[in-house]
């Protein structure tokens, strides 16, 4: 099958292509290229791939294409508060008009990568894919706009699937450090400190970068009748943890690091733990890895590849990472590629 990965040079994208390609896809990437140079260790190997921001998007380029997996976005909830405006520009508006150019283009398959964050406040009880939908943050309910607006355009001759992620966690070439275990190994393996600024008691869902691309591949090749406008959560129960659990993991992989729990923060207000027993009984999907696990694998990757802490902090966290780009005079204050041609 001919792809085509939006976000290919971003955290999951660089994860996800070498698995479509090596289960046979022939894959194209399209990235606006903000995090291409994000790289902790060995450099990708990226498929090939067109430099266009989501919101610039041709119909042409989206020709003789099989299927679309649409990972890109501004995916950080401190960045979608700072500046909410942009964060639907870009997660909601343009990728329904992408959605759109699509069926224009006559691409059967459109996958779409949601999050588990759709469900908000939920508590205790585990969520399937028919709760209330109750986002907290711009990135979540950019999210549900998304579902709901290219969901109205599924026909028979284009079927959206809606792949709610946990949180993403494990190693990529192209790191993220602003997601939960991935930052609290960080920390303990630059201050030996395990800190929890909340009271650690929200619960959160977990997934390995890995499993989500295999969710991806297998709904991929999935017949369209279990695919054709479905949500499906993606992740395990096993990995349904409070803060303080996701953070005692990463003490018992990290030699001497201490657990903090601050709770100077109070509360966290998004707090859900979700089944994932939908994907499993439609598309035989299993996630194979566990947070421990996850940990273990972040732990040895950090050290190996030397990481540091000015990287951490800013080369590897989206929110500084694309101030420094917009400072530097690279992006423009809508997130704009600044262009130096003449």
């Amino acid at each position: 099958m001919r792809v085509l990965v939006t976000g290919h040079q971003g955290y999951l994208g660089t994860v996800m292509v070498p698995i479509l390609q090596e289960a046979g896809h022939d894959v194209t990437g399209l990235d606006a290229g903000f995090f291409a140079d994000c790289i902790l260790g060995a450099i990708p190997n990226d498929p090939p791939g067109m430099r266009v921001d989501l919101r610039d998007v041709t119909v042409k380029q989206l020709e003789g294409f099989d299927a679309v997996i649409h990972l890109a976005a501004l995916s950080n909830d401190p960045l979608g508060a700072l500046a909410p405006q942009i964060t639907y520009d870009i997660n909601h508006h343009a990728s329904v008009r992408l959605a759109r150019l699509a069926k224009a283009a006559g691409v059967r398959r459109f996958l779409y990568a949601s999050t588990c964050s759709v469900y908000g406040a939920a508590g205790g009880d585990l969520v399937t894919e028919n709760a209330p939908l109750r986002p907290l943050t711009p990135y979540a309910e950019s999210k549900v706009r998304v579902e709901a607006d290219v969901a109205a355009i599924a026909d028979d001759s284009f079927s959206p699937v809606f792949l709610r992620n946990a949180t993403a966690f494990g190693f990529s070439p192209r790191l993220r450090a602003d997601i939960v275990l991935n930052n609290l190994v960080g920390h303990a393996v630059l201050t030996g400190d395990v800190r929890v600024l909340s009271d650690g008691t929200p619960w959160r869902p977990l997934v390995h970068a890995q499993d989500i691309a295999l969710a991806f591949r297998i709904a991929l090749d999935a017949p369209i009748t279990k695919i054709h406008c479905r949500a499906y959560n993606v992740g395990s129960e096993l990995n349904n943890l409070t803060v303080a659990e996701i953070a005692q993991s990463v003490v018992d992989v990290v030699p001497g690091a201490d657990l903090l729990i601050t709770g100077e923060t109070g509360a966290d207000p998004r707090s859900y733990r979700v089944d994932f027993s939908a994907i499993r009984q439609a598309l035989g999907y299993e996630a194979a890895w566990t947070v421990p696990e996850g940990a273990a694998e972040l732990y040895k990757e950090y050290i190996s590849a030397g990481l540091t802490e000015r990287d951490f902090a800013k080369k590897f966290t989206r929110l500084p990472h694309l101030e420094a780009l917009r400072d530097s005079g690279v992006l423009d204050e809508s997130m704009r590629r600044i262009t130096t041609d003449a």
